[in-house]
């Protein structure tokens, strides 16, 4: 098998050059390099996080729902996938779906509306 530069280099490395491309808004470089890492460490929550919101960014919408209801189903009180799986769902127009995870989000931060 060819190494291509998404996957040229350790973990490490390859994390490292995720952010950067994250950090400089090329979303789609970030998830390429992203989806072998994830690939590699599947248990591991902030390469996944980070792929979701590379495929946000990115306007890969169902890729991004994808990965953020696993972590999500692994791990259900991690707000920021919440967070991050109802504005994914409000960009796809189901507003009756994102609200439930928004609350939940909320609930989790603390965020409590005054009643």
């Amino acid at each position: 098998m060819e190494t291509t530069y998404y996957d040229q280099g350790t973990a490490a490395e390859r994390w490292e050059r995720a952010q950067m491309f994250f950090d400089a808004k090329d979303y789609a470089v970030a998830a390429r390099i992203l989806d072998g890492l994830v690939d590699e460490v599947p248990e591991q929550t902030g390469p996944r996080l980070l792929l979701a919101r590379s495929y946000y960014h990115s306007a890969q919408l169902g890729r991004a729902e994808a990965e953020l209801r696993i972590l999500v189903e692994r791990d259900p009180v991690e707000h920021y996938a919440r967070l991050m799986l109802g504005r994914t769902l409000q960009r796809q127009g189901r507003d009756d779906e994102a609200d439930s995870q928004l609350r939940i989000a909320s609930a989790l931060a603390g965020d409590f509306e005054a009643r």
